[in-house]
């Protein structure tokens, strides 16, 4: 399944992309599941993320390696992959893509893509939980405006 979800701020490429730190990363953690970071290296080609879900009867690790870092004029992204998921998934790719849009007025903008491609263990539990994945990341859209909107 091919998710993607975009979100425009009023900030530069440079300081959106220098924002993406631990700091923001457990803003971005959705309420269910509670997430315990047992690892966050951070978003650079080598690094590797180490989540713990807690679904309060068990828990579940999901290690994911950032294989892919790029960085243009106009452009940086990361791909983080996953190497050990949660039961419910057997694919993650994840690619986080910071675009500048030219601006129109004085502020200049960046535009946050979420492209996540994921698989679950059966084709009809992927369009299940289609819409779980939509809302958790949906829901990093006002956190996204809210730390990197100009005041």
């Amino acid at each position: 399944m091919h998710l993607v979800l975009s979100t425009s701020v009023t900030q530069t490429l440079p300081t959106v992309w220098s924002g993406f730190d631990r700091t923001l990363f457990d803003k971005l953690s959705p309420p269910f599941p509670p997430v315990d970071v047992v690892r966050f290296d951070g978003c650079l080609k080598g690094d590797v993320v180490h989540l713990q879900l807690n679904f309060f009867l068990f828990k579940q690790d999901w290690i994911s390696h950032i294989v892919d870092q790029q960085q243009s004029e106009q452009e940086i992204y990361f791909i983080d992959e996953g190497t050990r998921l949660p039961f419910f998934l057997r694919y993650w790719h994840h690619r986080h893509r910071l675009v500048r849009i030219s601006p129109t007025d004085a502020a200049e903008q960046t535009l946050i893509i979420d492209d996540i491609t994921f698989r679950t263990p059966f084709w009809l539990m992927d369009y299940l939980i289609y819409p779980v994945f939509w809302l958790q990341f949906a829901y990093r859209k006002p956190i996204y405006r809210r730390v990197f909107n100009r005041k």
